[in-house]
């Protein structure tokens, strides 16, 4: 919701700031998300007055003008075809930054082909007020050094909030004046709407069929209108928040949406039922197509509540009007709309066809019912003003929903949830503010709400008023009494180690995403999700619609979407939960992450982005998770989402899955629109088990080094396809685990001199010896254990 600092004026009179103002709207729980002040960018610049200009001595297209400005009189050189004694112009200083064409003056005067110019006069571009740039810009005649901000109208800051649901009196400037006039930075203005004498009998008919989704239909005729541009005030007003200004009978809609939160609606008579009369019918839809006014066509099915006439839909009620009843500059007889609709039918009908108008962002809401009178009679005293014309009387189709119930308020509750208390007087004229209204003497209060504030149905809801407005200031400060004894940390186990895998992540080169929980149905199924018990029954957009079974999902659209930005070779991971079904245990954590396979340009030869890339970041991540990395098993991953020959898993026993990783599979990649080839991994911590002993993986044990020096034996096996390189190096590496120290696999061969269907795998050996050096007779003994302990694997010794 945007409106201007003097748009809020006309409903409050204040003496406040802008920043008083804007403190004041925080304070009572209107989220400010930003504040633009035009005059700001323009502050450093003044009008000036030219008294003479002369040809540049060296250049044909330069004058030399002697200018009055704020800084007395001074040379400058121009070179605007419109430079010319008497006329009025915008004056930049020296070192003043110049907006439209992002570069700041020198603070020193500058020579221009031999002639000092101490200053620049600037063209609407330069300003950043528009596009023209072949001249400066001619002010009117106002006294030299007046900020340029204020003639040229750009002197209005533009403030911009966050409306919550359930507040929709606040879409509308008065309702925001009325909250800060509560709060006592000003005085809410009297309204002054009055009645329009009505010049004949609407007999224009309004027949509503379908009153669960329109209760009721206020019409009236106003016949003889001229209609055309607006008047420039309403232009100015209807830009400044960033609406387009149309003609005088749209932007009148408008107005009355921004300013009242009252959504109207305007038909031209003449092509309501081929002009020939009859009436208007409020019914659901029958699958009907039809041409809207934002240039879609829709279709209206039996969920949307259509206006119609006797040949067919004029418009979806609350939602978007038709073109076939549009008007125009040719339009002279109008019917003006102002009903109510369901808020739940709308948001159903908006949300299918995808349509987010004005209207529908507050009718879903709920509007303000009781004032559909006056509001019929502000906008036709808008449309006299402004159109002229003659009314008619006003016809109102159905029942005008009744105001919300009263609510039963002791004032004594706001002490107990509050734990303080303005006394009677002040809650009772902080409701009466707000509109609320304290029915009779007793206790507890008989409290009337108004009919804008339809989301007032407990006490609760009355003591949470009087505390934004009273300020949460107030609200004491008491802090919990310490607990007693020895205090554990509060972060769980898998918290601590996700922390610290994260960080290992991050070291390996990725960078941490946050992103939603909720996926598109396809890409889901794409990775073995995408339930009907996991979809959404009101997603937060169409995109949105399932609850994800991998975060590899976001990660894979995001990297793409840099991708196309220009931003290749992206590495992301994200730490969040993923879904399997709807039991609690159904939910799990993961860790995931990818990088995306891109072309590198390094001089020095990086390696290249593989499977192995990926392995690298899970052995990170579980190594600083506290995982005995040398112990995990190897294995293929089950998921069909992974590719079948670049993929792994690492597993503790049989059954701990820890992690899969390698590279996706292309299908995957294509529906889900990514290019190129993608590395990724996902984690599962909560697999993990918890450390034994005393150490509970706090910290790591001493570090044992020998005094001798290592030896290094090299060995070769022959070993089935079949067989996993991780199986043969653990194999190696418990034949003696008091000498050997480590075991890496270092070549894998296949091809002539391998027979079919086997492999040639390589290892280094190294072993520790501790005690004393170790003697030939001894390193044999260990060669002959580790050939013994592959030869179980069905590995042999390769000649």
């Amino acid at each position: 919701m945007k409106f201007t600092l003097s748009w809020l004026k006309e409903h409050l009179e204040t003496e406040a700031t802008l920043e008083q103002i804007v403190d004041a709207m925080t304070m009572a729980g209107l989220e400010v998300e930003d504040v633009v002040d035009p005059a700001a960018a323009l502050s450093d610049f003044t009008v000036a007055h030219i008294l003479s200009t002369e040809k540049h001595p060296d250049a044909d297209k330069l004058q030399v003008c002697q200018v009055a400005t704020r800084d007395g009189e001074k040379t400058i050189v121009c070179g605007a075809p419109n430079a010319r004694t008497g006329i009025y112009v915008a004056y930049a200083g020296l070192g003043t930054y110049i907006p439209g064409a992002d570069f700041s003056l020198d603070k020193k005067p500058r020579k221009i082909r031999g002639v000092e110019s101490f200053g620049m006069l600037c063209s609407a571009n330069e300003l950043g007020l528009g596009e023209d740039s072949d001249g400066i810009i001619e002010l009117p005649e106002v006294a030299v050094g007046t900020p340029v901000a204020d003639v040229v109208g750009q002197n209005d800051p533009v403030i911009d909030f966050e409306v919550t649901p359930n507040r929709p009196d606040w879409l509308g400037v008065r309702g925001i004046a009325r909250d800060l006039a509560a709060t006592g930075i000003g005085t809410l203005k009297p309204d002054t709407i009055g009645p329009v004498s009505p010049d004949f009998d609407n007999a224009q008919t309004v027949l509503i069929e379908a009153p669960e989704a329109c209760p009721a239909f206020v019409g009236r005729v106003v016949r003889g209108v001229k209609n055309g541009p607006s008047p420039e005030w309403l232009q100015t007003k209807l830009k400044a928040i960033g609406l387009r200004p149309i003609s005088a009978l749209v932007d009148i809609t408008n107005y009355m949406t921004v300013d009242r939160a009252r959504p109207l609606h305007v038909y031209d008579l003449a092509r309501v039922n081929g002009g020939s009369g009859g009436s208007i019918i409020v019914r659901m839809g029958e699958n009907e197509q039809f041409d809207a006014l934002d240039d879609r066509s829709y279709v209206a099915t039996a969920d949307d509540v259509a206006i119609c006439d006797e040949r067919g839909i004029l418009g979806l009620g609350g939602i978007v009007g038709g073109e076939s009843s549009g008007v125009s500059d040719d339009t002279t007889d109008i019917l003006i709309e102002c009903a109510v609709f369901d808020p739940l039918t709308i948001r159903r009908s908006a949300k299918r066809l995808g349509v987010n108008s004005d209207a529908k962002y507050r009718f879903e809401r709920g509007i303000d019912t009781g004032f559909m009178r006056d509001g019929m009679e502000m906008a036709t005293r808008l449309v006299l003003d402004l159109c002229g014309g003659e009314a008619s009387t006003v016809d109102i189709a159905g029942d005008i929903p009744a105001a919300p119930d009263s609510v039963s308020f002791d004032p004594a509750r706001v002490e107990q949830l509050l734990g303080f208390t303005p006394g009677d007087t002040e809650i009772e004229a902080i409701l009466a503010a707000l509109g609320f209204q304290r029915q009779g003497s007793g206790t507890p209060w008989t409290v009337s709400v108004p009919t804008w504030r339809r989301d007032v149905t407990l006490q609760a809801d009355l003591v949470e008023e009087v505390a934004r407005i009273a300020g949460f200031a107030r609200l004491p400060s008491t802090p919990l009494p310490p607990l007693p004894g020895r205090r554990e940390a509060t972060a769980t186990l898998t918290q601590s180690r996700t922390r610290l895998a994260r960080r290992a992540l991050a070291l390996q080169g990725l960078s941490e995403t946050v992103s939603w929980s909720f996926v598109l149905d396809d890409h889901a199924r794409a990775f073995g999700g995408g339930e009907d018990a996991l979809h959404l029954d009101n997603p937060i957009s169409r995109e949105l619609n399932v609850m994800r079974p991998s975060a590899l999902i976001h990660l894979l659209l995001s990297g793409q979407t840099a991708a196309d930005r220009g931003y290749p070779g992206a590495s992301l991971f994200e730490l969040g939960p993923v879904y399997r079904g709807t039991e609690p245990d159904d939910q799990a954590l993961t860790l995931a992450g990818l990088r995306r396979v891109e072309p590198a340009r390094d001089w020095a030869g990086a390696d290249p982005i593989t499977a192995l890339s990926a392995k690298a970041d899970v052995l990170a991540a579980l190594s600083a998770m506290g995982a005995n990395i040398a112990n995990l098993q190897l294995s293929k991953p089950t998921g069909d989402y992974w590719h079948p020959g670049r993929s792994g898993r690492l597993q503790m026993g049989p059954k701990n899955v820890l992690a899969d990783f390698g590279e996706l599979h292309p299908r995957v990649l294509k529906r889900l629109g990514v290019e190129g080839r993608v590395v990724a991994f996902e984690i599962w911590p909560e697999n993990l088990p918890a450390p034994r002993g005393k150490n509970k993986g706090k910290s790591k044990g001493a570090l044992t080094l020998s005094d001798l020096m290592p030896v290094h034996r090299d060995f070769a096996f022959i070993v089935p396809d079949s067989l996993a390189a991780g199986e043969l190096i653990k194999a190696a590496k418990g034949a003696d685990r008091t000498l050997i120290g480590d075991v890496t696999l270092f070549d894998v061969y296949a091809g002539p001199g391998i027979d079919d269907g086997y492999k040639s795998l390589a290892i280094d050996v190294m072993l520790s010896p501790t005690d004393d050096t170790m003697t030939d007779a001894q390193i044999e003994a260990v060669s002959n254990k580790i050939i013994k302990a592959a030869e179980k694997l069905g590995a042999s010794l390769r000649a």
